[in-house]
This record gives C-alpha cells, sequence and structure tokens, in this order.
C-alpha cells in the first residue's frame, strides 16, 4: 500500500523514556507491505535458497499458510528481503519512522493503529496470552489500508536501537544509529496483543534471536 510523504509527530511524550520526546519527522513517500510476511510466502524463500528455518517451524500452531511468519531473527528478515529484491528491486525492512508514519495512518495523536480504543476483533482483547498468532487478514485495516500493524506479531524494523536517538535525530527520512547492540522492533504481538501496541511504543531485540512472535513485513521507496 502507498504511504504518502509528509511530515507527522513521532513518539510519546507521555510514554517510556525511549518514546521523547515527540518531535515532528517527515518521511519521503514509501509502499508498504498490505500485510505481514506470511508462513506461505516465507516456505518459498526456504525452498528456493535452503535458508534455515525459523524457530519453531513445525509446530501445528504456526504453520497454517494464513498466518504471519514467526520465529525469524532480524538476520532471516533481512535475508527475505535480499531474495526478494532480485525481482522486485528496493524491498527492505522499513525504517522505524515508516512504520511508525504507516501505522498512524495520518491521524494525529491516535494511540492504536486502529483508533483509541481495543477493537472487537483483537484476540483476547488484551486479556491474556493467546496461543500463537491470527490470519493476517483477520481485521479491519488503517486509514492507508494496512492490516495487523500494531498487533499479532512484533515486527523488525531497519534500524538500530538507541533509546536517546529522538533527542539528536533529523527531522528528514531519519533511519537509526549508526551501531548498537540490538535491532528496533514495533508493534505488539499475540503473546501481548495490547501493551505494546500503541503507535509510538518501541521495542528492541538482540537481532539474532528467534522469538515465535517475532515477524516482518517489507517497504519500498516510492519511485520519484
Amino acid at each position: 500500500m502507498q504511504v504518502p510523504a509528509g511530515w507527522f509527530l513521532m513518539g510519546d511524550d507521555q510514554g517510556g523514556n525511549g518514546e521523547r520526546p515527540a518531535h515532528r519527522v517527515f518521511v519521503d513517500a514509501f509502499e508498504i507491505g498490505t500485510f505481514p510476511v506470511t508462513r506461505d510466502e516465507y516456505a518459498r524463500f526456504l525452498a528456493a535458497t535452503g535458508h534455515a528455518h525459523p524457530r519453531d517451524w513445525d509446530l501445528p500452531r504456526f504453520g497454517a499458510p494464513e498466518l504471519p511468519v514467526v520465529g525469524v531473527s532480524w538476520g532471516d528478515a533481512l535475508a527475505y528481503a535480499t531474495w526478494r529484491a532480485a525481482d522486485e528491486p528496493g524491498l527492505r525492512l522499513p525504517t522505524e519512522a515508516e512504520w511508525e508514519r504507516a501505522a498512524r495512518g495520518g491521524v494525529e495523536g491516535r494511540q492504536y493503529p486502529w483508533g483509541d480504543e481495543i477493537p472487537a476483533w483483537v484476540p483476547g482483547q488484551g486479556r491474556g496470552p493467546l496461543d500463537g498468532p491470527w490470519p493476517v487478514t483477520l481485521g479491519a485495516p488503517t486509514a492507508f489500508g494496512i492490516y495487523g500493524i500494531g498487533g499479532n506479531v512484533h515486527e523488525w524494523c531497519a534500524d538500530w536501537f538507541a533509546a536517546g536517538y529522538y533527542a539528536t535525530s533529523p527531522e528528514r527520512g531519519p533511519a537509526g544509529p549508526a551501531s548498537g547492540a540490538r535491532r528496533a522492533s514495533r508493534g505488539g504481538s499475540w503473546r501481548h496483543a495490547i501493551t505494546v501496541s500503541r503507535c509510538a511504543a518501541r521495542s528492541r531485540l538482540d537481532p539474532n534471536y528467534r522469538y515465535n512472535d517475532y515477524g516482518f513485513r517489507l517497504v519500498r521507496s516510492a519511485a520519484r
């Protein structure tokens, strides 16, 4: 789906330390996957490349083709993006700024990608863990037509993570610090669909870890 270029307020002064200060950011136009990468799509990559399988690949609760792929490290996500980019040039992981711009749907101050309330379609509605992710088509799209962003799986981003980055980040196209120990991720997951699903909430993880509530979606800069 197309996300238009524009300014938006990134971060949240009422959020955690890593979300402050809220600041104006300009992001160039880009295209983003309507859905996170699915199990079916990732299976084609494995068959074509012989890449190592994700964690818990053989567990039935993660096995349906319409589920988001999980158990992938940041490096796995990057390898998939590189493979896809051979046929679809420019595909890559999103920056944190692109992800948050997409999640907010062009609506200033929105807490969650779907609004300010927990919608009825969110399984469990934050009242406890589920047994696994849900199909990527479940629920309503954002204003930009994107499904599942902010819930279902944590989504890897391209950036290195630094808690104090917002204090010094550039206004246009911030892409994170030049180095770090952990990679940034965004959005809630099936384990805790609401607690870190806010648009501004940030997470981070060792890029080598494979957790079964981590997935990703791809983006591509729009043609100029």
